[in-house]
């Protein structure tokens, strides 16, 4: 994604992720070939692309609890990582929009009656033919 940042006001260039353990090993070489392919682009298009635009964004967690792969990206590569309050701070312009997203994520858990959405989801399973035969009933 792209997005023009809240703290410098440059334009960043984003692989989102959603936390601080959803990296394989094999995202980092895709990540950074990609970064790579948009730098190219940037200096065939005469668009300049410097180094700290190109940023890894992980839409949850604390700056220090991400994996080995995203420290790869960050200390390997050179690739900022902004991480949960950080990302969204940037990304918003608002310091406090992190902290308010998670109030609201909790507050529509709480009310979600998921029971309910899992019994339903079992029962609809249930009558693919799929299902039926796994359980040898066809």
């Amino acid at each position: 994604m792209e997005f023009i940042d809240a703290v410098d006001g440059r334009k960043k260039y984003c692989q989102a992720k959603l936390g601080v353990n959803t990296l394989n090993k094999d995202d980092v070489d895709s990540i950074h070939g990609h970064f790579r392919a948009a730098r190219n682009l940037g200096k065939t298009n005469r668009v300049e692309v410097q180094q700290h635009d190109l940023v890894v964004g992980i839409l949850y967690g604390e700056p220090g609890q991400e994996s080995s792969h995203y420290k790869k990206l960050r200390d390997v590569y050179d690739y900022p990582l902004y991480v949960g309050q950080e990302f969204w701070y940037r990304l918003t312009g608002d310091k406090n929009f992190y902290s308010a997203l998670g109030k609201v994520i909790a507050e529509v858990a709480a009310e979600a009656d998921s029971k309910t959405l899992l019994e339903e989801t079992i029962t609809a399973l249930a009558k693919t033919d799929a299902i039926k035969k796994l359980a040898g009933e066809i």
